[in-house]
């Protein structure tokens, strides 16, 4: 199955008051069971888009510090720019939307986007592609990356102390017409997200690494952004959004 990309907007506004979390059942809530109620109440409303919910989360901010490791890193994450998954080019002051819409995808399943739009400057401009579901046979987020879903992770998700979410990708698996296996770790990288909400400044706050066993670290942002939540059907998804081919393999 397959739908086509088109060119990517941009999209945001000022966060919303805090409000209480959906009750809708999404991909996050189902993964984290009752921590889901640990989470600060602005990452419930975040992480609680799903199709059933009603909205979706439209973010808009600043990466303060956008880097990468050594030169030698530079062709791994060439590759992976092929396909809006990583990419070799490093800045501050980084303009980035973030985009997660709710829909159901060809395959039945709910799912929603986490598209990162980076204007690295004049010109440049980077993209990463997410789409994540929650399967019950793995009892996690799987967190299919890049345009055409040959990538897929299990998301290993942890409440902390402050209500911020703690995000660890695992192994990576690549599926591709007959074929499909685990990537060995050393051809890959891990990554570690914190996102948290900053009360006093009425901001979401975000920091990546990507780690290589054998490289180190391969990759890494920080930031801020704030949300609008827009109300959504399944209809109301932006087609660019979706990915080019669905992948039935978790």
């Amino acid at each position: 199955m397959s739908t086509a990309g088109a060119a990517r907007n941009q999209t945001g506004a000022p966060a919303q008051p805090a409000q209480p979390a959906t009750t809708s059942e999404s991909i996050f809530r189902q993964a984290l069971g009752d921590d889901f109620d640990r989470l600060h109440p602005m990452l419930q409303r975040r992480f609680g888009v799903d199709p059933g919910a009603g909205y979706a989360c439209v973010g808009n901010g600043v990466f303060a510090e956008v880097r990468r490791g050594a030169w030698w890193t530079v062709p791994f994450l060439k590759f992976g720019a092929f396909r809006n998954i990583l990419f070799p080019d490093q800045g501050t002051n980084v303009p980035f939307t973030i985009e997660n819409y709710p829909y159901i995808d060809g395959l039945g399943r709910p799912t929603v986007t986490f598209i990162r739009t980076l204007e690295i400057g004049p010109g440049r401009r980077r993209r990463f592609d997410a789409t994540m579901i929650y399967t019950p046979g793995r009892g996690a987020v799987v967190d299919y990356l890049g345009t055409h879903q040959h990538l897929a992770t299990d998301l290993q998700l942890a409440v902390c102390e402050d209500g911020s979410l703690h995000l660890r990708s695992t192994a990576l698996r690549f599926h591709e017409g007959p074929i499909s296996f685990t990537v060995p770790g050393f051809l890959t990288g891990s990554a570690d997200l914190y996102e948290a909400f900053d009360d006093a400044r009425q901001v979401f706050t975000i920091q990546l690494q990507v780690r290589n066993p054998l490289f180190g670290f391969l990759f890494g942002y920080r930031g801020e952004f704030t949300c609008d939540f827009p109300a959504v059907t399944g209809d109301d998804v932006p087609f660019h959004l979706k990915p080019v081919r669905e992948e039935f393999r978790d």
